[in-house]
C-alpha cells in the first residue's frame, strides 16, 4: 500500500475521531443550599469538580473519546495486517490488509467514541452531584421524579364495623379436647 494513502487513512481516522467537542464541566445544573452564600456555592463546586474529575481518572470525555477511536484503528490495523499476511502471504497483501484495518478499526473506534463520551460525562456528574448533595446544595430534578409514584389501585375490602365502647368481648373460641 502506498505511503500516501496510509497517511490519508489516518488522517481520516483521525478527524473522524474529534469531531465532537466536548464539555470540561458539569452537564447538570445545582443551587446554593438553604441558607449559603454564593460563595460557599462556588466553593463547593470547585471542590465537586475536582472529585468529580478523579472519579473518571482526570479524563474529559472527548479524551475518552478520541482514545476509543485510536484504539479502535490501532487493533483494526494489526488485525487487518495480520489477516492480508496470512490470506495474500506477501508483504502487498499484508498492506492491504493493514489499510483496510485501519479504515474499518477506525469507523468502528470512532462508532463507540460517543459512548466512551456518553459514559465519562455521566460518570462526571453523578461524581459532581453527589458532592454538591453531601455538601447541603440542591440538585433539581424533574417534577415526575419528585412526586410519589402513583400506587396500583386496590379492591375495595369491607371490613365489620368497630364493637361500640362498652361491648363485652367476644367469646373465646371453642377448646378442642
Amino acid at each position: 500500500m502506498p505511503r500516501a494513502t496510509l497517511l490519508a487513512l489516518i488522517a481520516l481516522t483521525l478527524v473522524l475521531a474529534g469531531c465532537a467537542i466536548a464539555p470540561v464541566g458539569p452537564a447538570v445544573m445545582t443551587l446554593p443550599g438553604t441558607g449559603k452564600s454564593f460563595d460557599e456555592f462556588r466553593a463547593d463546586d470547585a471542590v465537586c469538580r475536582q472529585f468529580a474529575n478523579e472519579q473518571v481518572n482526570g479524563l474529559t470525555p472527548q479524551q475518552t473519546a478520541t482514545n476509543t477511536a485510536i484504539a479502535g484503528g490501532a487493533i483494526g490495523t494489526a488485525i487487518g495486517a495480520a489477516a492480508g499476511a496470512l490470506i495474500g502471504g506477501t508483504a502487498a497483501a499484508a498492506g492491504i490488509g493493514a489499510g483496510a484495518g485501519l479504515l474499518t478499526g477506525g469507523l468502528v473506534g470512532s462508532g463507540y467514541a460517543g459512548g466512551s463520551w456518553y459514559d465519562t460525562q455521566q460518570r462526571y456528574d453523578i461524581g459532581y452531584m453527589q458532592c454538591m448533595y453531601a455538601k447541603g446544595n440542591k440538585i433539581p430534578v424533574s417534577a415526575r421524579f419528585a412526586s410519589a409514584p402513583a400506587s396500583a389501585p386496590q379492591q375495595a375490602r369491607s371490613y365489620p364495623p368497630p364493637p361500640p365502647p362498652n361491648a363485652p368481648p367476644p367469646p373465646p373460641p371453642p377448646s378442642s379436647r
